[in-house]
């Protein structure tokens, strides 16, 4: 194998696949990149068993073949040469090293042999529908912070994404929750995946997809089965096993009758809940939120510290319900805010009922948050 690629080219998909890499595992051949030659075309694939990505580097190619090297140890040389240095790799074949020339630089890195790496992009995805990367960014940002992380509950630890019934007919829907929130969004149902099964992405592959999704503009092309996902963006397929789990009856815990609703405008509701909160180390934080009409007051104590609190008045809040005392964790507000970009409106039961979050100006993303004793 013997190919030419310029630094650019091949940094950037380097960086794709060695992310994927664990950094500790006991199996060698998995810390390993493969890089293959065919027909003239350069391949770069990395895995770790539950995930795979395959990236086309456009290169200069003068022989087939293919070996694996170390993909942290590629990717940190290849980074650290100038740039626009045309970096030429040459692999005999067999043990060899693999050589790589750039400019006066010049190393052997020890390969493994190809027969041991291990394929995951073989099999029958027969649910096939393409999606604007637009669209499943912004699913995926409006919904990954509430992901699991809790590795007893593995079936919350992805983003149940599945066909559903919305107030205009079906929809493509992402749900994700750790118990303590929830966040579900709605998507345009794509042509193609009305038929499709009800899967749980896994966190890691929802992080490895939205950094793939970061500058790309175009349709995103997915292909699942039961048990499998790919997605093809742009040069880079990734493909990813599936929980193998059942995600809970989410819409059971989604409150229905909340009907003390309070609007806030988003920035001066966040940077009010951050101030109030700075008064605790804790990383829970809890925060109070007392409402009377047209009048929010955020406070919050900490034995430690002391107390702060801070008011928000009609101009800026709408509320014409009973009072109403309720305490939520700080944290937990501000992530939710965070997705949301226009007035924020909470439909509040009582003081110590699920609590339902809405962008007022957008229906496609629904919220629940957990109340916490304060």
């Amino acid at each position: 194998m013997k190919f030419q690629a310029d630094r650019a080219s091949l940094l950037k998909a380097l960086a794709h696949v060695q992310s994927v890499v664990e950094k500790r595992n006991t199996i060698p051949i998995l810390a390993n990149v493969m890089i293959a030659v065919r027909e003239g075309k350069l391949t770069l694939t990395a895995t770790d068993m539950e995930i795979a990505v395959v990236e086309d580097v456009a290169a200069t190619t003068s022989r087939n073949g293919a070996c694996t090297a170390p993909a942290a140890t590629l990717y940190e040389i290849v980074r650290k040469l100038p740039e626009g240095a045309p970096i030429e790799l040459d692999h005999p074949g067999g043990d060899a090293q693999l050589a790589l020339r750039a400019g006066r630089y010049a190393t052997k890195l020890v390969v493994l042999p190809t027969e041991d790496f291990p394929a995951m992009t073989a099999g029958s995805l027969p649910h096939r529908f393409d999606i604007p990367a637009a669209q499943l960014r912004g699913l995926i940002d409006r919904t990954r912070f509430a992901i699991s992380t809790e590795e007893t509950r593995y079936y919350l630890n992805g983003i149940y994404l599945h066909v559903a019934e919305g107030e205009d007919g079906k929809v493509l829907r992402g749900v994700a929750t750790d118990g303590h929130r929830l966040a579900r969004v709605e998507l345009p149902l794509p042509e193609g995946a009305g038929g499709m099964p009800g899967v749980i992405v896994p966190r890691k592959t929802v992080a490895e997809l939205r950094k793939l999704l970061e500058e790309m503009v175009g349709t995103v092309a997915v292909a699942l089965s039961d048990t499998r996902i790919q997605f093809q963006v742009d040069a880079v397929l990734l493909t990813s096993k599936l929980i193998d789990g059942t995600f809970p009856e989410y819409e059971r815990v989604i409150p229905r009758g909340n009907d003390k609703v309070m609007r806030v405008g988003r920035e001066d509701f966040s940077a009010a809940v951050a101030r109030v909160a700075a008064i605790s180390a804790e990383r829970s934080r809890p925060v109070k939120l007392t409402l009377d009409r047209n009048l929010l007051v955020l406070s919050a104590a900490s034995a430690e510290q002391g107390t702060a609190s801070e008011e928000l008045d009609g101009e800026r809040v709408h509320y014409t319900a009973t009072p109403l005392e309720i305490g939520f964790q700080a944290r937990y507000l501000n992530d939710i805010t965070d997705q949301i970009e226009n007035e924020v409106e909470f439909c509040f039961a009582d003081g110590a009922s699920p609590t339902v979050v809405r962008d007022a100006a957008d229906t496609s993303a629904l919220y629940v948050l957990m109340p916490m004793r304060v």
